[in-house]
């Protein structure tokens, strides 16, 4: 259960209103209102006067919302660092072909290299949170940003048909890769 449930929840079984509990918090009734629609959250302060006004521990009042935020702040990261990862893997194989045409020699691989290399850096972050949050497969990935059971989709895996699918979608990566390279390559030197 969420935070905003939770206040609302326990608002209730306590036969308070919203003006009620607003006037033992000290805030109007619409933070009140904001925090039980998912609007805002309550600072520490207020959390702890709540904890002591419905009489839960604090862990108890905010323990689903807790889960909740890390993984948004997982999926977040995720997203954030697999952009960054294919922004600047198809840099690198659009950059072949004017690194050719402008630099001559071993320079020429240095753009294309760098930011290759900055993709690279971003696959191993994303390779890092996966693992922190012990994922592996694409389905559990989906599950993750769905807040779904990883559990169960774990349970139905089947090991053959995942290694196929990460071995097809690598071997779909080089392919395309290779093809905007080739591209980058014909446009800057044809």
């Amino acid at each position: 259960m969420n935070l905003s449930k939770q206040i609302q929840t326990k608002r209730k079984k306590f036969n308070l209103s919203q003006e009620d509990l607003s006037k033992k918090l000290f805030v109007s009734r619409q933070t009140i209102s904001n925090w039980e629609n998912g609007k805002s959250y309550p600072d520490v302060q207020n959390l702890l006067l709540l904890s002591n006004i419905f009489n839960v521990s604090l862990d108890e009042l905010v323990k689903g919302d807790i889960e909740i935020m890390k993984k948004e702040v997982i999926n977040a990261e995720m997203d954030k660092y697999t952009k960054i990862m294919i922004v600047f893997i198809v840099l690198a194989m659009l950059s072949i072909g004017p690194s050719l045409l402008y630099l001559s020699g071993y320079w020429s691989f240095l753009p294309p290299f760098l930011l290759w290399l900055i993709g690279m850096c971003a696959s191993v972050k994303v390779e890092k949170l996966k693992k922190n949050a012990n994922i592996k497969t694409y389905k559990e990935i989906l599950a993750f940003t769905k807040n779904q059971d990883l559990d169960a989709v774990k349970k139905e895996q089947n090991k053959y048909k995942d290694f196929a699918t990460v071995s097809l979608i690598v071997i779909l990566f080089v392919i395309l890769a290779a093809l905007l390279a080739l591209i980058s390559i014909y446009f800057f030197q044809g």
